[in-house]
């Protein structure tokens, strides 16, 4: 019934050393096979980019044409791997859209890329799947009120930047309030938490606001950033959820989602922990969970 996409097979070339996880997407793979069907993501078309991306500065990734600034702030150097792979997240988060709409519940083992801008690439992201597939839904007359529920621990400013002024669209971001981005865009509702966070206190903010704020929105699809750099031990992040904790919140957005009759679609978002087996674990349970849930 559910499946599973991802880019796991498409690489591209990297420094000795980068910090990027390619190791996750694979471990995530392996971890769920047996359980559901895990396909290879389709390549996002170029014309479906520009319904959200400037096409000028498209054209200028796709050629290579990108300043060393421009590589800096994305943080990976271009190729015609990077940029491929990049179309290959966001086509899987496209495919997993038309599943949701079909039978409740699309699952990208990618994507969630929530630093993209129009015309700028930021912290490992090019191409903003969650803004795209708001548009493609609402535009499409596909959905009539699309809810970003954005629990990667870093503020999805690219997200909010895309759909600022778009009164359908719920951008709902719960993020550590001095981590990255340190210029912060304003979503529809922001939630910004002090440094060492733990289950407790997390859950309470998803119970008290997340939730509510879903429930008054009441949207007919939900897009979940389900990000696993809430963890402790992660590099980049400053909280200090434990697995328990990820998989609580997990059922407890889509419990959400099955409750109200909302198709979802999940994407991975950030998770770079200091345990690489702990990472793919806690990327996998939102599948686990939805599993379950489902």
């Amino acid at each position: 019934m559910f499946r599973a996409y991802t880019p796991a097979a498409y690489d591209f070339p990297l420094p000795e050393g980068h910090r990027f996880p390619y190791y996750k997407y694979r471990g995530m793979a392996e971890r769920l096979s047996g359980l559901l069907p895990v396909l290879d993501t389709p390549n996002l078309s170029w014309a479906q980019a520009g319904r959200i991306h400037d096409p000028l500065w498209l054209r200028r990734w796709r050629r290579g044409e990108v300043s060393a600034r421009e590589q800096r702030e994305f943080g990976l150097p271009w190729s015609p791997g990077v940029v491929e792979r990049a179309r290959r997240a966001a086509g899987g988060s496209v495919a997993a859209l038309h599943d949701a709409l079909q039978v409740g519940w699309g699952i990208n083992l990618a994507g969630g890329t929530h630093h993209a801008f129009a015309d700028r690439a930021e912290g490992f992201c090019l191409l903003n799947d969650a803004a795209l597939l708001t548009r493609l839904a609402l535009d499409g007359g596909l959905a009539q009120r699309v809810a970003i529920v954005d629990l990667d621990v870093h503020q999805g400013n690219g997200t909010a930047a895309l759909l600022k002024g778009e009164a359908r669209a719920l951008t709902l971001s719960v993020h550590g309030e001095r981590n990255y981005p340190f210029r912060k865009e304003q979503s529809s509702l922001d939630i910004g938490l002090g440094d060492g966070v733990q289950d407790s206190e997390y859950l309470d903010v998803l119970t008290r606001q997340v939730l509510p704020a879903l429930e008054a929105f009441r949207p007919d699809l939900l897009l979940y950033l389900a990000g696993v750099d809430v963890l402790a031990g992660d590099r980049f992040g400053r909280f200090a959820l434990t697995l328990d904790g990820v998989r609580e919140r997990n059922r407890a957005v889509l419990g959400w989602a099955k409750a109200a009759a909302v198709p979802v679609v999940t994407m991975t978002a950030g998770g770079y922990n200091h345990d690489h087996a702990l990472t793919i674990e806690a990327h996998s349970s939102v599948v686990l969970d939805g599993l379950d849930v489902f």
